[in-house]
């Protein structure tokens, strides 16, 4: 098992890993959509969806992986209102349109809009 740590995602901010990759399968943690310079997040669900999906990218580079390699993924959404928006632009990253769960949850951490996680092959 490798552990999967770059200063292009934002660092964990608890117990876990930004990622793992095990015999060739890289798991990412959840990416919220911090920009890992700032610390902040961005305004509004669609520049959020943006910043989440670019530290996916980095954290499945870091693995030697890329957003074109990955197969499963989970979103999370703090209101479902942002669905359509939140796919216009998780569109133009997956382009490969892995399988996907998408649910709304009541709560994500630092009030952000979205989290995504991702599977990909190495």
């Amino acid at each position: 098992m490798n552990v999967l740590e770059t200063s292009k995602a934002p660092a964990a901010i608890g117990p876990y890993s930004q990622g793992f990759e095990v015999n060739g399968i890289v798991y990412t943690s959840g990416q919220i959509p911090v920009d890992p310079a700032t610390g902040e997040a961005p305004v509004g669900i669609e520049a959020q969806a943006r910043q989440s999906c670019e530290n996916v990218g980095a954290v499945l580079e870091a693995a030697g992986s890329s957003l074109g390699k990955v197969f499963k993924t989970t979103c999370f959404l703090a209101d479902m209102g942002d669905f359509a928006a939140f796919n216009q632009v998780y569109a133009e990253y997956f382009t490969s349109k892995p399988a996907r769960s998408c649910v709304a949850v009541k709560a994500l951490p630092k009030g952000v809009l979205c989290e995504i996680e991702a599977i990909a092959v190495k």
